[in-house]
C-alpha cells in the first residue's frame, strides 16, 4: 500500500516552520482506496506568501486542530504504507520533524514522482508538479492546496506504476531495512515475545509506573515503530519493561486505551491529558432549503446535535459523516469553495453544492443520519471478534458510554442486559468512548450491534 502525501507549511524546511495542512491518498497500486485531510494550527503566524500562495490565511487555522492533536489517527493512517510524495525529502522531513515532537518515530520507505517521472517519463522540459500534470493531462482541483496536489499526485503515481515496464519502482524500494534499536533495558527475547495481534501496550519505568499507554492492530509492529531508525525519544532510555493486554479487535484496542490513560495519567501521553473545552456539532437550513452543519464552541445560545470536549474529536467525526453518507463537504464547512465541491468533481458527493441533488433528497439523507445517531444514546450491546477463536468480546454502552466489557463463549445467545451484564467487567464512564461509539456505529458491522432497551430488556438486531 501506497500513502500518497502533500503538505503546506509556514515555510521552506528550517527549525521554525510548521505544516499548516496536511492530504494522504491511499493507494493500493491499482486505485485510490482511501484519502485523509486536514489543516494544522502551528501557533505561529502566517506569512504573507504563505496566504497568496495557498489561500489559507490565520482565521481558517486559529480552530484547526494542532499536530499533537491529530498525530495518532496520522501515525496510524501512514503506518505500514510506503511514504510517496513529490520531491519526497521535503514533505517526509516536515511529518517526521512534527511526530519528533511530540515524542513519535515516524521511518517510512520512500518513493519520490519526481525521480520516478524522470526515469519513467523521460525528456520532459519540466518536472515540477503543475507542468508534469499538465503535459500529462492530469487535471489538479485546487493547486497549492494539499488535497488537490496530493490526489493529483496519485493520479501520477498511478500512470508511472502502468508504465514501469522495467521495474524501475520495484528497484527503488530495494533499499536497506531499518534496524530496530531497542530501548537499552529491552532484551531481544522480550521484543521477540511481544504478540502480533490488536491490544494495549503498556511503557514501565524502573519502579513499574506505567509512563505510556498505546493501542496497536499489532503490538509488536506498533512497538518496534516507537523506536526505528537513528532518531530517540525521551522516554527511550526510562523504559525497563513493557506489558500488554490482547483484545482480539482494535475497537475494543481503541477503548481500553481510553480508559487507561484516564486511569494511569501516564507522563508520556497527551493526546487525552488535555483540559476538556465543550466543542458542539450543529445544523441550520441555508435559504435553498438544504441542512448545514459546522463545528464552534458551545456557548449555551443553541442546543448542539452532539458534544464533544474538543474540535479534534468533533472535527474527525464531521468528516467520517461525510464519508459514510455522502454528505457534501462544503455544506458542512470543511471545503470553502464558490463552486462544486472536490468531492462532487471525485464522485463521492451527490451535488447538494451545485444543485444536482435536490434538497428534499439530501434533507432526507440527513434526517436517516440523524436517526442513527439518536440510537446511540440507546442501551447497545456489540459483538466483535475475541482473543481466540471459541470466544468474542461484548462491549456493553449505556447512555452512549462504555459501561462494560469481557469475552463471552461464542455459543452464548444472551441479550437482555440483566443476563449479560455479570459476564462483563465493569468500567467507570468515560467521556471519551461516545465519540468511539459514535465512529463505531456509522462503520461498523451491522450484525454486530443490538440495540437493548434496558434492564429486562429484549434487544433488536440493528
Amino acid at each position: 500500500m501506497y500513502a500518497i502525501v502533500d503538505i503546506e507549511t509556514t515555510g521552506g524546511f528550517t527549525p521554525d516552520n510548521r505544516i499548516i495542512e496536511i492530504a494522504v491518498v491511499i493507494h493500493d497500486g491499482q486505485s485510490v482506496t482511501s484519502q485523509y485531510q486536514t489543516l494544522i494550527n502551528p501557533q505561529r503566524p502566517i506569512p504573507g506568501f504563505i496566504t497568496g500562495l495557498t489561500g489559507i490565511d490565520g482565521a481558517m487555522l486559529k480552530e484547526a486542530p494542532v499536530f499533537e492533536e491529530i498525530a495518532d489517527e496520522l501515525f496510524d493512517f501512514l503506518q505500514g504504507k510506503i511514504f510517496v510524495a513529490h520531491n519526497v525529502n521535503f514533505d517526509v522531513n516536515f511529518v517526521k520533524d512534527a511526530f519528533a515532537r511530540v515524542g513519535m518515530i515516524y521511518n517510512p520507505q520512500l518513493l519520490c514522482t519526481v525521480r520516478l517521472s524522470r526515469k519513467i517519463f523521460p525528456g520532459y522540459r519540466s518536472y515540477s508538479l503543475g507542468t508534469l500534470c499538465g503535459q500529462l493531462n492530469i487535471s489538479i482541483a485546487e493547486r497549492h492546496r494539499a488535497m488537490g496536489d496530493a490526489y493529483a499526485t496519485a493520479v501520477l503515481f498511478g500512470q508511472l506504476i502502468q508504465a514501469d515496464a522495467q521495474g524501475i519502482i520495484a528497484a527503488s524500494l530495494k533499499n536497506r531495512k531499518k534496524e530496530v534499536a531497542l530501548p537499552p533495558h529491552i532484551s531481544q527475547e522480550k521484543f521477540a515475545q511481544l504478540p502480533e495481534t490488536p491490544g494495549v501496550y503498556y511503557f514501565h519505568d524502573l519502579h513499574g509506573k506505567v509512563i505510556y499507554v498505546g493501542k496497536a492492530i499489532n503490538i509488536k509492529s506498533r512497538f518496534k515503530s516507537h523506536f526505528s531508525g537513528k532518531a530517540k525519544i525521551a522516554m527511550k532510555t526510562e523504559i525497563h519493561d513493557v506489558s500488554y493486554e490482547l483484545t482480539g479487535n482494535e475497537f475494543l484496542a481503541l477503548l481500553l486505551e481510553t480508559l487507561e490513560i484516564k486511569k494511569h495519567w501516564p507522563k508520556y501521553n497527551r493526546s487525552l491529558k488535555t483540559k476538556a473545552t465543550s466543542w458542539g456539532l450543529f445544523s441550520y437550513e441555508d435559504q435553498q432549503g438544504y441542512p448545514r452543519f459546522t463545528i464552534s464552541k458551545n456557548n449555551g445560545q443553541q442546543k448542539p446535535i452532539l458534544t464533544f470536549t474538543n474540535h479534534s474529536d468533533a472535527w474527525y467525526y464531521l468528516l467520517d459523516l461525510v464519508k459514510s453518507h455522502q454528505l457534501c463537504p462544503k455544506l458542512c464547512g470543511i471545503q470553502k469553495t464558490t463552486e462544486a465541491c472536490f468531492d462532487f468533481k471525485e464522485g463521492s458527493c451527490l451535488g447538494a453544492c451545485c444543485g444536482e441533488e435536490s434538497a428534499e433528497s439530501y434533507s432526507d439523507r440527513v434526517e436517516e443520519m440523524l436517526g442513527k445517531i439518536r440510537l446511540s444514546g440507546s442501551t447497545i450491546l456489540i459483538k466483535e471478534t475475541g482473543r481466540e477463536v471459541e470466544e468474542e468480546a461484548a462491549l456493553l454502552f449505556e447512555n452512549g458510554l462504555l459501561a462494560a466489557f469481557g469475552f463471552i463463549d461464542r455459543s452464548t445467545n444472551l441479550h437482555r442486559t440483566e443476563d449479560i451484564l455479570p459476564m462483563l467487567q465493569s468500567v467507570k464512564p468515560v467521556l471519551e468512548t461516545t465519540y468511539l461509539l459514535r465512529s463505531y456505529l456509522e462503520k461498523g458491522k451491522k450484525e454486530n450491534i443490538y440495540y437493548l432497551s434496558g434492564l429486562n430488556g429484549m434487544s433488536s438486531k440493528a
